[in-house]
């Protein structure tokens, strides 16, 4: 199954191509590098829903947490994540 998971964008690594711009991205305690090349409107805070590494759009905090409890409830963030270790 594939899932876009939303994230908090916690740290932004931007060399100047948009292209190449990247960040670190909080999927409720595991932190994944992501593609922040599709959503340059993306900041520090706030949330995106990711897909394949690629984020592919900017949502809301309330959003976000909705959907966490769905994915939490069906028990399907760890699988579709995996751990990662910090």
């Amino acid at each position: 199954m594939c899932l876009a998971v939303p994230g908090r964008v916690v740290e932004i690594m931007d060399d100047g191509d948009i292209a190449f711009r990247r960040g670190r991205v909080d999927f409720g305690g595991i932190r994944k590098e992501i593609n922040l090349a599709y959503v340059p409107e993306a900041e520090v805070g706030k949330y995106v829903l990711v897909h394949v590494g690629f984020a592919i759009s900017v949502i809301d905090e309330e959003e976000a947490q909705r959907v966490f409890e769905y994915l939490e409830e069906l028990g399907g963030l760890q699988e579709e994540l995996g751990e990662i270790p910090q």
